[in-house]
């Protein structure tokens, strides 16, 4: 085998190489191989939803909290990941903290329920969206960079009122409708 070297628009040829052990016995089919797999790897992120991409994580608990999955309830621990259309829910006794991927802070207090509704954080490419909904109980809302990007994509909904956040911070208590059905 020879080693060709472009400079400029010519080719100069260095003589022949010694090929190592690794080419005579087939290396060049474990690169191809590696190379394949690092292409699917790298274009996976392409065909993923956006709600396999974690919205934020828990960062404090306190007593009874769950994290409600596809109808999976998951007790709520300090680093659990939080998805876009993940419930969560405390009990007479809880309170739980999370912290979004673009800095807002919320947090829940006792026989509280909320879902992430909506969540959508890509300024590169002009996605930001965060959309929650209080079911009951309380909630404390500390507003991050989706709010300074594009205010207009903030909601927090309640089953009374959508309320369309402006400001920074706020605090809001549902009754729960429904009494002892949940």
């Amino acid at each position: 085998m020879f080693l060709y070297r472009k400079k400029g628009n010519d080719c100069f040829c260095q003589g022949p190489i010694e090929l190592g052990r690794q080419e005579r016995s087939g290396g060049g089919a474990m690169n191809w191989i590696i190379g394949i797999l690092s292409s699917v790897f790298f274009l996976f992120p392409t065909f993923c939803d956006a709600s396999d991409a974690p919205a934020g994580s828990i960062k404090t608990t306190k007593g009874t909290a769950s994290i409600i999955r596809q109808n999976q309830v998951i007790p709520a621990q300090i680093g659990d990941r939080i998805f876009m259309k993940d419930t969560l829910k405390t009990g007479p006794d809880g309170s739980l903290g999370m912290i979004f991927k673009d800095d807002t802070l919320l947090s829940i207090g006792p026989q509280s329920e909320i879902t992430i509704s909506e969540f959508l954080f890509s300024p590169a490419e002009g996605k930001l969206s965060i959309v929650t909904k209080l079911l009951k109980g309380t909630a404390a809302y500390l507003t991050g960079i989706i709010m300074k990007l594009s205010p207009e994509s903030v909601r927090f909904e309640t089953p009374v009122a959508n309320i369309g956040i402006r400001g920074t911070k706020f605090a809001v208590k549902i009754e729960d409708p429904n009494p002892g059905t949940r």
